[in-house]
């Protein structure tokens, strides 16, 4: 595992343990797509199992000394490295409007940001699976009346079941990182268009969040809405009291009201 230096400043901590990579890579029921796009794969430690599916595995990796083990040790991986960042790549360069899965040990400083950069691709992505800190990761999975439930859980659940699996232990990686590591698996919706304009479905729920302590009533503030809308009863809940179904809801009634 001495082939490539883990990088503090890409927040990479590259798992050593070879059943959990597998397990892993088993979390992918691979239906509706034909190819997989893996984001850090450092070493290959997950993407050896990938490699193995019968579907075309795609990686993609912004560490130059990652890109260079990756292309010696993979001849299966030709023409399918791409050394670019994920969070700023088209990734239609590649896939051009077809379906894919993604699936990583994603670095822990930028995993929300990959989750919000996939959640735009929603349309091509109906399966989304991987290891995150623990704690983003039941997060992103949690349900309602909870602290952990936030934007991320609202936003993520509107368009994915989401599904914890498994607790990864610190010491399966090199260097350990000071957290404990949770997997999740993402499996789009059947409906997955909502009923209302989703631009402000994401507005209403991020500036909700932003004062979560208040009452929808407050954290809606900004918005301007009627008084006859902030009569409604839901406006007395803060925001973790509502699930996603009431946020959408609310989003069609902000509408009606003219916002």
């Amino acid at each position: 595992m001495e082939k490539v230096k883990a990088k503090k400043h890409l927040g990479q901590h590259f798992l050593k343990d070879e059943s959990i990579a597998k397990d892993i890579a088993d979390t992918l029921n691979l239906e509706g797509y034909d190819d997989i796009l893996e984001i850090g794969p450092g070493m290959g430690v997950l993407t050896k199992y990938l490699l193995d599916k019968p579907v075309t595995t795609y990686v993609i990796e912004i560490d130059t000394e990652s890109v260079t083990y990756l292309d010696e040790n993979y001849p299966k991986l030709k023409d399918k490295i791409i050394s670019k960042d994920f969070l700023k790549y088209n990734i239609n360069e590649i896939f051009e409007g077809k379906q894919f899965a993604i699936i990583g040990n994603f670095p822990y400083n930028i995993s929300t940001q990959i989750v919000f950069r996939a959640l735009e691709y929603r349309n091509q992505i109906p399966e989304f699976a991987g290891m995150f800190q623990k704690e983003v990761a039941q997060r992103i999975c949690e349900k309602k009346g909870t602290k952990a439930y936030g934007i991320l859980s609202v936003l993520v659940q509107a368009f994915y079941d989401a599904e914890y699996l498994f607790t990864v232990d610190e010491n399966v990686f090199i260097p350990p990182p000071k957290v404990k590591s949770g997997v999740l698996r993402l499996r789009r919706k059947e409906n997955y268009s909502l009923p209302c304009g989703e631009k402000l479905f994401f507005t209403v729920v991020k500036t909700a969040f932003q004062q979560r302590r208040k009452t929808m009533r407050n954290s809606l503030k900004t918005m301007n809405l009627s008084d006859s809308l902030r009569e409604d009863p839901v406006f007395d809940l803060r925001p973790e009291q509502l699930d996603v179904a009431q946020f959408i809801e609310l989003t069609q009634k902000i509408e009606a009201d003219g916002i």
